[in-house]
């Protein structure tokens, strides 16, 4: 990958590349989610130019703040335990249904 907004050829295995409109999704909401101080813009004139219709634009957009504002919480949750002296949690080994363990989005968009 090169730059911020542009795929490169083929890997070694000569696979073929991701559509560059999968990669400006990914690349925004890893950027959103990552708290990137160029915040997505670069990606979102990409997804436009290319026809992505707006209602999919949002959908990334609210699962990368999903998935950003869930860490900060879980993070500052386990912050507060360790500061307070308490036990940190055991992980949870069992993943109910078909879930990752998060929660969904506000609008019900699973993030996983």
């Amino acid at each position: 990958m090169s730059g911020c907004c542009g795929a490169s050829g083929a890997g070694a295995d000569e696979a073929p590349p991701l559509h560059s409109s999968i990669v400006a999704m990914v690349s925004l909401a890893s950027g959103i989610a990552a708290n990137h101080p160029a915040m997505g813009q670069c990606q979102l004139a990409r997804l436009r130019k290319a026809g992505v219709p707006e209602s999919q634009i949002a959908t990334v957009i609210e699962i990368a703040r999903h998935i950003r504002n869930e860490a900060a919480e879980k993070l500052s949750h386990a912050f507060d335990e360790a500061a307070a002296g308490a036990e940190p949690p055991a992980e949870a080994t069992a993943v109910q249904d078909e879930s990752c363990g998060c929660s969904a989005t506000a609008s019900g968009q699973s993030c996983c």
